[in-house]
């Protein structure tokens, strides 16, 4: 046995190296370095879709971060946000478009005319925040309850919400209102995913 290991490198070939770790023989030593070794690997054949730019792994941070802004709160609080201060634009373009005037004999002050101002663009970002906030909180209730993303969660959302709306003037306008209200969600929706 000693005399071949000097032929084989007499003869220029390398000495295979004995890479078992448990048992002599080879067959068991691999199931018994397979069962019993560590099988952790860095994985390199992660494929991650690619939109413009380089690829990046989020980092825990940062999926914390996007998980509190998906989340029913935050939409609800920012639709709020949002709609009030679009309604604010609309409630002061409209009051500077059609003043009220109460009489036609005394003359309107400024100050007058900027309280009425300041009233009605009040009103105006007041109801769209809450139409805003009623609205995006059914509505991301519904697509969690559901667990689907399409349509109908428009168009359900928009009918509890016209529907509750509408029952501050009665049962007929809360019924007027909710099918109002999920029509004008359903045209919208399928507007929004048509362009």
């Amino acid at each position: 046995m000693f005399s071949t290991d000097q032929s084989k490198t007499s003869n220029n070939l390398p000495i295979q190296e004995d890479k078992r770790v448990f048992i002599n023989d080879t067959d068991w030593d691999k199931i018994a370095v397979y069962l019993i070794g560590n099988q952790q690997r860095f994985r390199e054949n992660i494929i991650i879709p690619r939109m413009i730019g380089p690829v990046q792994i989020k980092t825990n941070e940062e999926k914390m971060v996007e998980r509190a802004m998906e989340s029913c709160a935050f939409k609800s609080i920012m639709s709020c946000v949002l709609g009030y201060g679009l309604g604010a634009a609309i409630g002061l373009f409209s009051s500077s478009v059609n003043p009220n005037i109460t009489s036609v004999e005394k003359q309107q002050t400024a100050r007058e005319i900027f309280r009425e101002m300041k009233m009605t663009t009040l009103s105006y970002a007041k109801n769209f925040a809450a139409v805003g906030c009623v609205f995006s909180a059914v509505e991301c209730t519904i697509e969690s309850y559901r667990g689907k993303t399409d349509w109908r969660n428009g168009t359900y959302a928009g009918g509890v919400t016209g529907g509750l709306i509408g029952l501050r003037a009665g049962i007929k306008a809360g019924l007027i209102g909710a099918a109002g209200f999920a029509a004008f969600s359903t045209a919208i929706d399928y507007y929004m995913h048509r362009s």
